[in-house]
Formats: structure tokens, sequence, C-alpha cells
């Protein structure tokens, strides 16, 4: 072979080797409703650059946010038939698989993060983990990704559950969120959350129950005249993936996903408390009424939720892990 032609063939090869050499060996898509400013999506970012480093670039993630993969109950159905994807998602969701999660969504369960934090780092919860494993081939990674406290955003005056009378309010589809609203006195209206503001324009629906970070996120200012702090949600979420993916790794790496998965959960979080004042702000500057309002008559309308669900005991024994 000619001096020219080996030299080729050789960096032809060298060109392979280090590509090789730089490819991740496993892939994760991760999809959230959310957007790119949304504090949220920041953790995911963390998470995506901590697992590069600390995998030596074994794991890759990609980023999918606003649902580009689908709604997050899709998402969940690729994961479930073992596709390496997972989705930022609440307990309700989870709920048709292993019932317990359900209750993560029930109205004033916890006030703020540290609380619910409790909840689900608790061995109780890591029982839960195991159950949905067995019962649906979900894995978790973390679920302390902590999105705020859901509150109302209408075009009409909220101060008792009467005032929702008759308004179609979007919320998630999964049973704990269709009867706490439904509670609260509004018609529960179920829907992918890309689709609200569009239904909010052309008057599909009447209000939407959102944190302040999504509000802001998807812009419901613009559709929407009022905020009222109801706080009657507060939004847990965690980070699913598909069970027989996270068992084809090494141990050693599904330890990393998982430790890494909570340390941006914390990140992420954080994030989203350092943002409510501020957002809440930005609400009022482009012309929206904010009101804080006593929340009993909330609390008291909602309170059969727990018993209707079958989740009588448990409300117990988790606000006493929460408050712990």
């Amino acid at each position: 072979m000619k001096p020219v032609a080996l030299k080729a063939l050789i960096s032809a090869a060298l060109v392979t080797i280090s590509a090789q050499a730089f490819s991740a060996d496993y892939t994760l898509s991760i999809n959230t409703a959310l957007t790119t400013d949304d504090p949220l999506y920041k953790g995911l970012e963390s998470f995506r650059d901590a697992i590069a480093e600390r995998s030596d670039g074994a794991i890759e993630v990609k980023l999918f946010p606003n649902s580009q993969l689908g709604p997050d109950e899709d998402v969940l159905e690729q994961a479930r038939a073992g596709a390496p994807v997972a989705v930022v998602v609440d307990g309700g969701r989870l709920a048709v698989f292993q019932k317990e999660f359900g209750v993560l969504g029930a109205p004033y369960l916890a006030s703020g993060y540290e609380g619910i934090r409790k909840v689900v780092t608790s061995p109780l919860f890591e029982e839960w983990v195991q159950k949905l494993r067995d019962a649906s081939g979900h894995q978790i990674l973390s679920f302390n990704w902590w999105q705020g406290e859901r509150e109302l955003w209408t075009n009409k005056p909220v101060e008792t559950p009467a005032d929702l009378n008759g308004i179609r309010m979007r919320t998630p589809g999964a049973p704990v969120w269709v009867e706490t609203i439904k509670a609260m006195g509004a018609t529960p209206t179920p829907m992918p959350y890309a689709e609200v503001y569009s239904a909010m324009q052309q008057n599909v629906i009447d209000a939407v129950e959102a944190q302040l970070p999504a509000g802001k996120g998807s812009k419901l200012n613009e559709v929407a005249k009022y905020l009222t702090k109801t706080h009657h949600i507060n939004l847990i979420t965690g980070l699913v993936t598909s069970a027989s993916w996270f068992d084809s790794l090494s141990p050693e790496l599904q330890t990393i996903l998982r430790e890494e998965a909570l340390k941006a959960g914390d990140v992420a979080s954080h994030g989203t408390e350092d943002s409510l004042a501020q957002i809440e702000a930005e609400m009022k500057e482009a012309g929206m009424t904010v009101s804080e309002i006593d929340v009993t008559p909330f609390k008291e309308a909602t309170a059969g939720v727990y018993e209707t669900l079958g989740y009588g005991d448990l409300r117990e024994e988790l606000q006493k892990i929460a408050g712990q």
C-alpha cells in the first residue's frame, strides 16, 4: 500500500475510533410540558450536565420542553414499553398504575417544598417506587421536583367555592385532580396543558388552575384577568422512566441516575421557591388582579376528596411525615 493511502486509512480509522469513544452508550430523552424559562427546566439542565460528567459520557440526556414528545400519558406508555424516555409527571397520572401516588396531588396535603420533600424521600415512598415497578414497569428516578402551589386563573373574581359555580376549569384528567376541582365548585375539564392558552382564548374553558411558573411560561396573564391564591394543590412531580431500560444499565449508572436526579430536583425546587415573588410581581405589572384570600372554605370544601378516593388513612400518615 502506498504511504499516502496508508496514512489516509490510519487517519480514517482514528476518526472512527474517536467518534466511538465520544458517543454515549445510552441516551435518555426527557419530556416536559414546561417551557425553557421555567425553574424546573433549569433543574433538568443541571441533571443533563451532571449525568454527562459523572457517567463520563456513557449516558446522554436530551431535553424536550413544551411536550415535544407528546402528552405526558403518551410518554409514560412509551416508557412502559421499554423506550429510553423519561417524563416529568405528577402522582395523579401514576395513580392509574399504583393507587397510592394519587394522594400526592390531593388538596392541602402539605404546605411548601420542605414538608412534601420529606414525604417523597421517605422509606414509605420508596415502597411505592418498588410497587410501581412491579405494577407498570416504570422506574422513578426521584420525585422531589416541586413546581409550586396551584392557584386559580380566571376572568371573574373568586373568593369562595360558590364563585366557581358553572365555571369550566381545565385540569389534568387524573381522578384526584378532577375530584378536587369538582369539590372546589367548578366543572373540571381535562385537556393537555399545551392546549390551555388557545382554549381560554376561544372560550372553550373559563378558567385554569396552575402554579405560578407554569402560568407565566404559558402567558396565562394574556387570557385571564384574575389570579386567586388558593394554594389548593402542592404540586410535587417526579422524573419517571422505563424500568426495563433502567435495568439495562450497570448498577453504577443506576446509582448515578438516581442520586443526580435527587440533587437536580432540589435545584429545580429551590429555583421555584426563589421565583415566586418575582412572578407574582410580573403578573401584577401585566395587569392581573392578584388576590390573597381566606382558603378555609376551600379546605373545608375539598376535605372529602380523601375519603372519596380512599386516601383517608394515608392522609394522616403522610401529614405526620411532612410535619416531622
